[in-house]
């Protein structure tokens, strides 16, 4: 490790910078969290239905693949146990003329993979050729106030968070944090009330004329705190998808509007924020033959809460979020006689880079769409270092999935239950100490018909969540994190 951290030092004090090194700071975390998970997670995806085995036109167009689905709800199911760990390590160099440089490298990894042990029987294990342990996480150089106004620029690989991370964050918190980050360019004027940023992220690269192939991820996000305990921003999003498509399709054009206001007003506090989709969606209309896919869906939450002054600091809340969705992949009698008929895209809200979830069950990827939850819940603090929060969370999906009722007829079909269920869960920290802390959960889910039946509430309303059963499924789990 203190090699680790040498090499960084010599290979920030080389980069090129019309200044001297004044400081140096050598920062990092660890994070580790035991896992397991009962009823839920195939590890090999099950298939549900083939539409391709249908007569006439199956259900979802002629391109739909299989219908296939990643849980089970099934007590017949194989649980899910693993420990999960991140580690970070980065350094920061501040020289003067306000330039600064940082590096951060990180490895993820479950424990009984991917490292260098030795198989008991045989003394070898293969699974330590690994190519990819150590990323590079972060890598950018920065530079504020240039030519002596309140503008900065920061260059290089960095993570994007703004707002309440509804739409933009690292995902770095749930099940799997295992972190995100862009390569950026990124604008920021911010003086004390008012904060504009500006970004252009490469997602994708295909190495031929500038722009031409790529994935490209841009925005425009300011924020306002002109009043006292309140926030307000407004924000415009691009997603832009330029990569090979079949002839007759053009570029995904994903854009993003939306407004949040946050604050409190003494014990209440809120956060409630809207956003809008619409543009090109060829690349969900390749799928199905559908050449006017187009988005054009709502997307709200809303987050309310009151904080009683009295022991433990109770903070009841409630909150929810509506994403807004599709589905017409159900095909009537006529249209499955016609052999002219083509089928439609069932577009749904993209959540984009959310580092928020409903819950680990239906929205494991911060991927639920199609679909709206509701919560209620509790957080209190029985003593300065212990915290925790007690909530339920009702899901259910906005169009249901017409499933197949009778092999070869894709036209008779049986409708879906919406209700994809509640989760209960109990969450508990313990702050050891400032840089040290514990904690534990559990989690019940109460699984509905919808999830038994299935609906495309998964992977932005694009991938089908349904199981073999009902059983309610638990995860527990419980770590530690330290942070320096």
């Amino acid at each position: 490790m203190r090699k680790i951290v040498l090499c960084l030092v010599a290979l920030l004090a080389t980069l090129p910078a019309m200044a001297e090194l004044q400081n140096v700071e050598v920062g990092g975390q660890i994070h580790i969290r035991g896992n397991y998970i009962t009823n839920q997670i195939l590890l090999t995806p099950g298939l549900r239905y083939n539409p391709l085995q249908t007569l006439g036109r199956p259900i979802g167009g002629p391109f739909h693949p299989a219908v296939l689905s990643l849980n089970s709800w099934d007590n017949d199911a194989k649980d899910y146990s693993a420990v999960e760990q991140r580690t970070r390590l980065n350094v920061k160099a501040d020289f003067t003329d306000n330039v600064s440089a940082f590096i951060e490298l990180d490895s993820y990894d479950i424990w009984g993979e991917d490292f260098r042990s030795a198989a008991y029987l045989t003394g070898v294990d293969s699974r330590a050729n690994s190519s990819n342990d150590v990323e590079m996480y972060q890598s950018y150089v920065e530079a504020k106030e240039l030519w002596g106004t309140p503008l900065s620029v920061k260059i290089g690989r960095q993570e994007l968070s703004f707002g309440s991370q509804w739409l933009i964050g690292p995902r770095d918190f749930a099940f799997g944090f295992t972190g995100l980050s862009f390569d950026a360019v990124r604008l920021t004027y911010a003086t004390d009330t008012l904060s504009v940023d500006a970004w252009a992220a490469k997602l994708s690269e295909s190495f031929t004329d500038f722009g031409k192939g790529d994935v490209d991820f841009y925005g425009i996000y300011a924020s306002c705190k002109a009043v006292e305990d309140q926030t307000f921003d407004l924000y415009y999003l691009l997603l832009r998808d330029d990569q090979s498509m079949p002839q007759g399709y053009g570029d995904t054009m994903l854009h993003t509007v939306g407004a949040r206001a946050a604050g409190k007003f003494g014990a209440f506090d809120y956060d409630a924020e809207v956003a809008y989709q619409f543009g090109q969606a060829d690349s969900l209309g390749v799928i199905v033959g559908d050449h006017s896919a187009d988005w054009g869906n709502l997307g709200a939450k809303l987050d309310m809460g009151y904080t009683f002054d009295c022991a433990w600091q109770p903070r009841v809340f409630v909150g929810g979020r509506y994403y807004g969705g599709e589905d017409k992949r159900d095909i009537s009698f006529g249209e499955w006689l016609c052999p002219f008929d083509r089928p439609t895209a069932s577009v749904s809200f993209n959540r984009l880079f959310s580092n928020e979830i409903a819950n680990g069950w239906t929205d494991y990827f911060n991927d639920l769409s199609n679909a709206w939850w509701a919560r209620l819940g509790v957080a209190a603090a029985p003593t300065e270092k212990i915290h925790g929060i007690l909530a339920l969370t009702y899901i259910e999906s906005l169009e249901a999935f017409d499933r197949p009722a009778a092999g070869v007829f894709s036209w008779w079909t049986h409708e879906s239950s919406t209700d994809l269920g509640v989760e209960a869960v109990l969450f508990m920290e313990y702050c050891y100490s400032k840089d040290l802390t514990f904690e534990a959960g559990w989690s019940h889910m109460f699984v509905g018909d919808g999830l038994k039946e299935g609906n495309y509430s998964a992977w932005n309303g694009t991938i089908f969540n349904g199981g073999s059963d009902n059983n309610d499924a638990d995860y527990v789990y419980g770590g530690c994190k330290i942070t320096f």
